[in-house]
């Protein structure tokens, strides 16, 4: 197949195109390398900087639209899968729509049918917009609420999610928020991850060492919005609190591959407070042997079908839980070799990129046969 992988989300598309093309598929991936983390692409679609940005980068791709024509498969990371105004990406959608064949939307990222489902019907116990019944008020999750609802990007959602031929889902939050709306359409798919070289693994089988090494990533302007502020907050606790026994690495708006490099080395990963399963570089530091502390909730290994397996250190959305945990696991570090074994054998068994390039595979073939 001839695939178009538009937009990238945490590396998944780069990611996914490895798996693709190792299975004899022509795979095209274009993406502005999801801003400052760089992340590699075919087609570079970055946003010129200047008050003529949008502009310039418009331009840009109305001339590379003839190149992307007669694809079998154009898949989306997400409705803004390009850095211009939403009344624009209407156009450009209907246009591959024309010249192309079937059409797949990610469900992956901030859209409308996250924020809405999570603000309103609140299917999940807390998320980026609700803790319980409540609904957050700080001003980044209000923002979001403002941006995507009633909004020219909840019409592009819309249009896009009703008008596809397929979605996929690669967290067990997205895929509650849409199932309900597309019950024939949505498919989960487990998050492609793949295995570096250089991934300290020799840890795994070394003595134990203190101080527990704890790695937290900071992303530019989301601290609030995704809880990291709260868990850094517990984590310059709780080394405090035990300064011989932990130590803190904290890194912010790194590229990608500086990002990875700082992580090597680390035991222990924080992030996500309000999410229910590990995303993309949870996953990523885990296929190294790094614990995850952040999502790890039965809901995530249900959908996995796991009940072996169960190496994420949960915990829920508040600073004395994430203080309690995180202290739990200084205080006991006998429990860390295996905590990092099972980290490993997870994600080689869920999350290895050739096993979900596959399952895109077979998600792509069958909607060649409902059109038979």
């Amino acid at each position: 197949m001839r695939i178009l992988l538009l937009g990238e989300y945490s590396n998944v598309h780069a990611t996914l195109a490895t798996g693709l093309r190792e299975l004899n598929h022509e795979v095209t991936v274009v993406s502005n390398g999801d801003f400052w983390k760089n992340y590699p692409r075919d087609v570079n679609v970055s946003r010129p900087e200047g008050p003529l940005g949008g502009l310039r980068l418009y331009l840009h791709v109305l001339s590379l639209l003839p190149r992307w024509r007669g694809y079998d498969v154009v898949q989306f990371i997400n409705p803004m899968f390009l850095e211009l105004r939403a009344e624009r990406l209407f156009a450009v959608y209907r246009y591959l729509r024309k010249y192309n064949d079937k059409m797949v939307l990610c469900a992956m990222g901030m859209d409308f049918y996250w924020v809405s489902e999570c603000t309103y019907r609140k299917p999940l116990r807390y998320s980026d917009f609700n803790i319980g019944n409540e609904v957050r008020t700080d001003e980044p999750a209000v923002r979001e609420q403002r941006d995507w609802i009633g909004t020219a990007k909840e019409r592009l959602n819309r249009f896009m999610a009703n008008d596809c031929d397929g979605i996929v889902a690669g967290l067990y939050e997205d895929y509650v928020c849409y199932r309900p709306y597309f019950p024939k359409k949505c498919k989960f798919i487990p998050l492609p991850i793949t295995f570096d070289n250089d991934s300290p693994l020799s840890t795994l089988h070394s003595p134990l060492s203190t101080p527990l090494k704890v790695f937290i990533g900071i992303s530019k302007g989301r601290s609030q919005y995704k809880g990291t502020d709260i868990m850094l907050k517990a984590a310059e606790y709780v080394q405090k609190k035990y300064p011989e026994k932990m130590q803190l690495l904290k890194v912010e708006g790194v590229s990608f591959d500086q990002y990875k490099k700082m992580m090597n080395g680390s035991d222990a990963i924080l992030d996500q407070l309000y999410s229910y399963t590990p995303s993309m570089n949870p996953l990523l530091a885990m296929s190294k042997g790094i614990i995850c502390i952040g999502g790890g909730e039965p809901e995530n290994y249900e959908i996995l079908g796991e009940k072996e397996l169960k190496p994420i250190i949960n915990v829920q959305p508040c600073y004395e839980s994430v203080c309690h945990e995180l202290e739990q696991l200084v205080l006991h570090p006998e429990r860390v070799p295996e905590l990092k074994r099972q980290s490993v054998d997870y994600v080689r068994r869920h999350h290895d990129y050739r096993k979900v390039a596959c399952q895109y595979e077979l998600f792509y073939n069958r909607l060649f046969m409902k059109s038979d």
